[in-house]
C-alpha cells in the first residue's frame, strides 16, 4: 500500500528565496519537529544527486533516512527519492514552487508514503497521521521560511 500526502503554504518572500531556503535540507528542523538532525552530502549547494542524510523520530523511535535528490529546477520544481531501508518510506516527495501577485510565493510539498514488509500494515497510520498533520506543517514552512529570510535580509 502507498499513499500521499501534501501541505501548502504562502509564503511572503521572493520566490527564489523561499527556494533557495527549501533546497538546503539543512533547514528541515526549523518547520519539521521529528527531524532531529541532517548534513547533506556534498557539503555544496544543492543539486540533482546531493543526497541529505536525517535522524528522525517518528511514533517515539529514532530511524535514519536518506534522501537523494532526483530533480532540481531552481526556482519552481525539487524532486527527492529515499534511499534508506525503512519499513515506511518516501517513494517521491517535492516542491512545487509559485509566484504570487505581490512578491510571495505559494509552496507545496508532498510524499508519497509506500510500505515494506511490516510497514504495509504501518503506511496507513503515518499517511492518516502526515495528512491530519499536513496544514499545520504547511504553517510551519511557511513561519520558518518567512523568520529565515528576514533573519538574513536584515
Amino acid at each position: 500500500m502507498s499513499g500521499q500526502f501534501e501541505a501548502v503554504a504562502e509564503v511572503e518572500r521572493p520566490i527564489e528565496e523561499v527556494f533557495a531556503y527549501l533546497a538546503d535540507g539543512r533547514n528541515d528542523p526549523q518547520f519539521s519537529p521529528r527531524v532531529l538532525r541532517i548534513d547533506r552530502t556534498p557539503d555544496s549547494p544543492t543539486a540533482v544527486g546531493t543526497v541529505f542524510r536525517s535522524t528522525v523520530k517518528d511514533a517515539g523511535m529514532k530511524t535514519a533516512r536518506e534522501f537523494r535528490i532526483t530533480e532540481f529546477e531552481a526556482p519552481v520544481r525539487m524532486r527527492w527519492a529515499e534511499q534508506s531501508k525503512n519499513s515506511v518510506t518516501v517513494r517521491e516527495g517535492g516542491y512545487d514552487l509559485a509566484p504570487l501577485p505581490g512578491g510571495g510565493t505559494r509552496v507545496r510539498i508532498f510524499n508519497t508514503l509506500e510500505g515494506h514488509g511490516l510497514g504495509r500494515l504501518l503506511v496507513g497510520l503515518a499517511l492518516f497521521a502526515a495528512r491530519k498533520d499536513a496544514p499545520d506543517f504547511g504553517a510551519r514552512i511557511k513561519a520558518a521560511a518567512e523568520r529565515a529570510i528576514t533573519a538574513t535580509d536584515g
